[in-house]
């Protein structure tokens, strides 16, 4: 119950702050946060903060999760690929609104973070999310094209093999800049294979592993 009216405080905040749409607060709402931080730190689950998981990666505060979904303008059936599954709360998320009949492909280097996303997945009931362990910025040529990309982790530039995966008129996002802080960029790639950026202001996230990234 403690959790819920920590849920219902911030859709209110959500509400009054930003126009994300009714499918993505659904979202949120039906979905555990507690499901998927570390047992420590379930009792502040709903706080609006980034919370700690294991070697440095982060769990991203919760408006930052619904600014980037509300950034994908997802849809029912629509097929994502995420860099960076963490706990796989924000893939979660997704695969909560693109239903039944989408699907999530997201992947994690760090191992134990790839099988603790696996079982709060299998917790929360979403089967239409699978999470490789592998360096995600190069794509994955056997499940593209991708009708949307989210990055959750701090890269230089939008990895190449990414773009070449997106559909034309799809959707990548991520923070894109330094190590210290980064701006989240949103490309809508038009029909000549050229992304259209927009700004959305700064961010803090951990770093990408790997060429894209800071961490080899």
């Amino acid at each position: 119950m403690i959790h819920m009216a920590q849920k219902i405080e911030l859709i209110n905040f959500w509400k009054e702050n930003f126009s994300f749409r009714d499918m993505e607060l659904n979202a949120f709402k039906e979905i555990n946060r507690e499901d998927f931080v570390n047992d420590d730190l379930k009792n502040i689950a709903y706080q609006d903060t980034p919370l700690p998981l294991l070697r440095g990666k982060t769990i991203s505060q919760p408006t930052t999760v619904m600014i980037m979904t509300h950034a994908l303008e997802l849809e029912p059936g629509e097929k994502v690929f995420e860099i960076g599954t963490g706990s796989g709360y924000q893939a979660a998320i997704i695969g909560k609104i693109v239903g039944h009949k989408g699907k999530v492909i997201t992947t994690e280097v760090v191992p134990e973070l790839v099988g603790f996303a696996k079982q709060n997945l299998r917790k929360a009931g979403i089967r239409n999310v699978f999470v490789y362990e592998d360096d995600g910025s190069n794509g994955m040529h056997n499940e593209a094209p991708f009708d949307k990309v989210v990055i959750t982790a701090a890269c230089k530039e939008f990895p190449k093999p990414l773009l070449k995966q997106l559909k034309p008129y799809g959707i990548i996002i991520g923070p894109v800049g330094n190590e210290n802080e980064q701006e989240m960029v949103r490309g809508i790639k038009d029909k000549n294979d050229h992304l259209q950026l927009e700004f959305l202001g700064p961010f803090l996230f951990t770093p990408m592993y790997g060429k894209y990234g800071f961490v080899v």
